[in-house]
């Protein structure tokens, strides 16, 4: 292989060149990082922390103010310009906050916003609450919470690089008793452009304010922002997994993302391109140390790797794997709330690997170059082991449903074509091997991922709210290179397996396959 570590990137832009011809499309988000990075880390650093606690018309809250004034010294360590603001009435808040957002603007710096305290949703808006609110009714919500969203919406116009919104505002509502939402905690609410929105529990679900000087979340989160060189979406990851752990499931964070760049809140002396030898050196490690406890059914090895990992090759079996562990140890984990009708999010749906022997999924198969039908494929369920799915037609398959065995004998490591969880906004990187049909050639493919948008298909099965799943990505065999280019539609809530699929394959200037396949019926028991 090249040592060139730009070599793979430029194969992939050669690929998408030689694809453009099947539905254009912008895929800036693949190889558009480490410029922005660059960029990212030379911008000003901007924060504005809140604390709420001394609430007038309900108790007193402990944490909040620990947790502001503690968040706050580690941005400023972090090299972030920091306005504190603790026990805020409405009017100051609203005064700090629209400051704020004028202040990111003019400087087009990374923009931060932490509120610990009280929060409520109405209507599918989330409303922070400051330390002067009486609430009675239900419109008193309105008249004296903030709306977040009036926040998120001035951040976004100030075409800054980058925000990072951090809600540790999930409690109970502490108000009268003939005051009630309907909905606990705050509401889903889908990143903007260049944003990542957090919260310290998921949607619909409230956490506790904490037993110690830091409520849960943000103490894990002061902890991972420390941890030089970590990425922030790994950072994140990390809080959530540590928060998971520590209640046993009673409270999962949850964080939403549209991020192009990477950014570290302690950045690494250098940034540089690994070469594919280091990167292969890396993939073979992390891909050994996989095989030896993917089978495992404790939790433990699943921890360790994804503290390791957090976004690895293998997060999300990994994360699979962890889920099944602690749901046979009793774990109890909290869902997120439904989204249905919220129209602030296009909503987030858990992977479906509740495979039964006897499923069945018919595909039409068409060839986009020739609009010829070929003739149909059936995947009937036929064997079922405690992580793999076997097909009657050769197909084998993980729980997740990556391909480990294509029905025309082409081989895969594990791999991540499919995630655990799925929300607009989510991206991810896959590296795996993969063999020709005959066996005769193993090659190394990197594939980039990201779900792009929820949108309704109609294939002859019938109509589907599904995710459009996008993939671009290459293969190097030895000798030969090939480049693939998918969209991918998937409605895990209805189908366990895909609704409609777009692929093309090239080499150099050849098209390989491109061909489109549609679910025509499908049978799940």
């Amino acid at each position: 292989m090249s040592s060139d570590p730009d070599g793979r990137r430029r194969a992939l832009r050669a690929g998408l060149a030689a694809s453009a011809l099947f539905a254009p499309a912008p895929f800036a988000w693949v190889w558009a990082q480490s410029e922005g990075a660059v960029k990212l880390l030379r911008a000003p650093k901007l924060a504005l922390v809140m604390g709420n606690s001394a609430y007038k018309d309900a108790p007193v809250l402990k944490n909040p103010a620990n947790d502001a004034r503690d968040m706050a010294e580690a941005l400023r360590t972090l090299k972030f310009n920091v306005t504190l603001v603790l026990d805020a009435n409405r009017r100051n808040m609203q005064n700090v906050m629209r400051d704020f957002a004028q202040t990111v603007e003019a400087s087009k710096g990374v923009g931060l916003f932490y509120f610990a305290g009280h929060g409520l949703q109405l209507a599918w808006r989330n409303y922070l609450l400051p330390v002067d609110a009486a609430i009675d009714k239900l419109d008193d919500v309105r008249q004296q919470g903030v709306d977040v969203d009036g926040l998120i919406k001035r951040l976004s116009k100030a075409a800054n690089p980058m925000n990072i919104l951090i809600l540790d505002a999930c409690r109970e509502n502490p108000f009268a008793k003939d005051f009630r939402s309907r909905a606990k905690g705050l509401s889903q609410m889908d990143a903007p452009q260049s944003t990542l929105l957090a919260y310290a529990t998921s949607p619909g679900n409230v956490a506790s304010d904490g037993e110690g000087a830091n409520g849960l979340y943000t103490e894990n989160l002061l902890r991972e922002m420390k941890v030089p060189e970590a990425k922030i979406e790994d950072v994140f990851k990390r809080v959530r997994l540590g928060v998971r752990l520590k209640s046993s499931g009673a409270q999962i964070p949850w964080e939403s993302t549209s991020l192009e760049e990477d950014f570290w809140f302690m950045p690494p002396a250098m940034l540089r391109n690994l070469s594919e030898e280091e990167k292969e050196r890396e993939f073979r490690e992390e891909l050994s140390l996989w095989e030896k406890i993917r089978k495992s059914r404790d939790p433990g090895p699943f921890e360790n790797y994804l503290r390791m990992h957090p976004s690895g090759k293998f997060s999300e079996l990994a994360q699979l794997q962890l889920e099944r562990a602690l749901e046979r140890r009793g774990e109890k984990k909290i869902a997120i709330a439904s989204a249905e009708g919220n129209p602030f999010s296009r909503g987030t749906v858990n992977a479906n690997t509740a495979y039964r022997i006897g499923d069945a999924y018919i595909y039409r198969v068409t060839d986009l170059r020739t609009k010829v039908e070929m003739p149909q494929r059936n995947a009937i369920v036929e064997k079922i082991t405690d992580d793999e799915v076997f097909f009657q037609n050769g197909l084998v398959t993980d729980l997740l449903g990556n391909s480990l065995r294509s029905s025309d004998g082409r081989r895969y490591s594990p791999r991540q074509q499919f995630p655990t969880e799925y929300a607009v906004g989510r991206q991810w990187h896959s590296r795996f091997t993969a063999t020709t049909r005959a066996g005769d050639d193993e090659g190394v493919s990197d594939m980039d991922a990201k779900i792009v948008a929820r949108e309704r298909i109609t294939v002859p099965a019938g109509t589907f709210d599904a995710f459009r799943i996008e993939y671009v990505g290459s293969t190097v065999f030895k000798t030969r290179t090939t480049h693939t280019r998918v969209k991918r539609w998937v409605a895990p809530d209805q189908v366990r397996r895909g609704i409609a699929v777009e692929e093309i394959i090239t080499a150099g200037s050849r098209v390989v396959l491109a061909e489109r396949q549609e679910l025509v019926s499908f049978k799940q028991l």
